[in-house]
Order: structure tokens, then C-alpha cells, then sequence
């Protein structure tokens, strides 16, 4: 069996396209059972270089079938780190950006390909391009491009959706917070609207990226503040709860939220995604001027009725906690400014 497959990883290299294609295809197969991974990743030194060559060739369906097998291979966090050493990254983007609107499924392998990769800390740095001032943040700009951009009308045929995943990921650094949540890229805000999409994964993605951008809020807080009404929707609705909301609640709030809580609407099932927002809402209102803003809008009146419809223990947790906050600092700020009114 060693032989055969020394064998057949020589034919990843060989002059012939069709020979390469169904070596590739072989190959795919391999990464698909256990058995097989542990054989190629007892041979990664000569498989994975084979592999990331294999995603430069044209025809023969090589490409495509080499991608599929760095996907499975790069689950291990040992290969990843060894695909980002040998250039995946760079490899991945490149084709992605040449080739990916040709090839759809090829795109669609080789974002999967970066959701590995950016799990491990070399791989986040590869994407960010840290270290080189002229190009860094290049990647993560074409990658919220085409996160932004429709890919399909169908959500099984969401070529982009995975990007999400590398949202979050590159999101957990201080240095990709930064790219992200720099005003002239202008990259947050792009990524914020996308969370209306129906796409689950999308959502999750936007919710859990605006949540690590909020660890930043100590130093970014106008910044986030500045791109208030996309990012008080995406965080407040989804822990909105579902009743219509009176005339009287909604005239203390910005129109965006207003006219989204003046009827009835679908709630946000999934809990992670309402916990993430939440989070985000009390590291922001943990600021002066955050909290400041929330009370403008009439924030603790949505959150409190919100609580009233959540049954999630730890999500309910997460309300409370805001709650406690808002007590010990907003309530008596609010009683400030009213004394501060009354005696002038």
C-alpha cells in the first residue's frame, strides 16, 4: 500500500493533465475515510506541495479535485499550519480571484480551504498580509467583496456563504479587528448588511464578527457609533423579541428600529446568534457615549421586552447582565441629566 501510494502521489506531478486529473480524483477519494487521511498525512511533505501545485493547473478537473482534498486535509490544525508555511493562503486567494467566477465550485472549495487555515494563528496572519503595509488587508477586502456580492438566487447554491466563518475568525485578532473596523475600507458596515440575508451561516457569521469587532469598542466606540443605524438593527432586532411594539415605545426610537418593530415578525431561532448581539450590546454600552446612544434610541425598553419572550437560560443571562449594567450606570446618568435640565 505504501508503494502504490507513493506511486500515485508521483502522478500529482505528472506531464500529463489527464494523468494528473485522475490522480487528484484518487486522491479526493483518499481524504474522504479516515483511513486514507492518515495515510496521506503520514506523506504530507510530498502530498501537500503536489496538492497546492495541482490548484494552479487548468483542465482536467485537477484543480478542483486538489482543492476538495487540501479542504479535508486542512482539518487537521498540523496540516494547516504546514499549508499556510508552504504558501496555501496565498495559493488559495490567488485562483480564488483569477478563477473563482469561472469556477463556482472551485470558489466555493478554496473559501472552505481559508475557513481551515484561519484556524490557526499563522493562517489568520497569512490572510490579513501582516507585515507588509502596501498590501495588508488586500485579501480581506476581496473577500468581503464577494461576501457581499449575490452569488445566486438559490441558498443551496451560496458559493460565498463560507466567508463568513473567515469573518469570524480573522475577527478574534486585535490586527484583524483593525482592518476590519477601519472607516476608510469601510469593511464593517459592508459585512453588517449582510445580516438580513435569510443564509443561517451568513447571519451567524455577521452576528459573531460585529461581537469580536465590539472587544475593540474601549477604543473604537465612534467608530462603531458611526455606522449606528446598521449596526443598533442587526444587534437589537434579533433580541427584539416578536410583539408590535406601541406607538408611544416606537416614537422614542430612530426610524430603522421604529418601523421594524411596528409589526409582528419572525424570531431569531437560533440562540447563538442572540446571545453573540447581546454580547456586542454590552461591551458597546460599557462606554460612555455607547451607553449613552442606547438610551437615545430607547435600547432598554427593547431589551426589556425582549426578555419577556426569551426562554434560553443563557441568553436570558446575557439580558440580565446588560440589565445590571444599565442600573448602576445608565439609570443615574438618566437622573443627572434630568436634574441638569430642571436647573437650567
Amino acid at each position: 500500500m505504501a508503494d502504490e501510494l507513493d506511486e500515485l502521489l508521483d502522478f500529482l506531478s505528472n506531464s500529463s493533465p489527464q494523468v494528473r486529473g485522475a490522480a487528484a480524483d484518487i486522491v479526493r477519494g483518499l481524504t474522504g475515510d479516515a483511513e486514507g487521511l492518515r495515510s496521506l498525512t503520514a506523506r504530507a511533505d510530498r502530498a501537500l506541495p503536489a496538492l497546492l501545485r495541482l490548484l494552479a493547473s487548468v483542465g482536467g478537473g485537477a484543480c478542483e479535485a486538489a482543492a476538495d482534498s487540501l479542504v479535508n486535509l486542512s482539518q487537521d490544525a498540523e496540516l494547516a499550519a504546514r499549508l499556510v508555511v508552504l504558501g496555501g493562503v496565498a495559493a488559495a486567494m490567488d485562483v480564488m480571484v483569477k478563477r473563482g467566477g469561472e469556477q463556482p465550485k472551485l470558489a466555493r472549495s478554496l473559501v472552505m480551504l481559508l475557513v481551515n487555515l484561519t484556524q490557526v494563528e499563522s493562517g489568520i496572519a497569512a490572510l490579513l498580509q501582516v507585515g507588509d503595509e502596501k498590501v495588508q488587508g488586500l485579501y480581506v477586502a476581496k473577500l468581503v467583496r464577494s461576501f457581499c456580492r449575490s452569488s445566486s438566487d438559490s441558498e443551496d447554491e451560496d458559493i460565498f456563504e463560507h466567508i463568513a466563518s473567515i469573518l469570524v475568525n480573522i475577527s478574534k485578532v486585535e490586527a484583524g479587528r483593525r482592518i476590519l473596523m477601519e472607516p476608510k475600507r469601510g469593511l464593517l458596515k459592508q459585512i453588517i448588511r449582510q445580516f438580513d440575508s435569510t443564509n443561517k451561516l451568513r447571519k451567524k457569521g455577521v452576528a459573531g464578527t460585529i461581537r469580536n469587532c465590539c472587544f475593540e469598542a474601549d477604543t473604537q466606540i465612534q467608530n462603531l457609533l458611526s455606522i449606528a443605524e446598521y449596526l443598533w438593527p442587526a444587534l437589537l432586532l434579533p433580541v427584539a423579541g416578536k410583539k408590535i411594539y406601541s406607538e408611544e415605545d416606537r416614537s422614542k426610537m430612530p426610524l430603522e428600529l421604529a418601523n421594524a418593530l411596528s409589526h409582528e415578525r419572525e424570531a431569531v431561532d437560533d440562540s447563538e446568534i442572540r446571545e453573540r448581539a447581546l454580547e456586542a450590546i454590552y461591551m458597546i454600552v460599557m462606554q460612555d457615549d455607547g451607553r449613552k446612544a442606547f438610551w437615545s434610541l430607547n435600547g432598554p425598553r427593547i431589551l426589556q421586552i425582549g426578555y419577556e419572550d426569551e426562554e434560553d437560560l443563557k441568553v436570558m443571562g446575557a439580558y440580565e447582565l446588560i440589565g445590571s449594567l444599565l442600573v448602576g450606570k445608565g439609570e443615574i446618568e438618566q437622573d443627572q441629566e434630568q436634574v441638569e435640565e430642571k436647573t437650567d
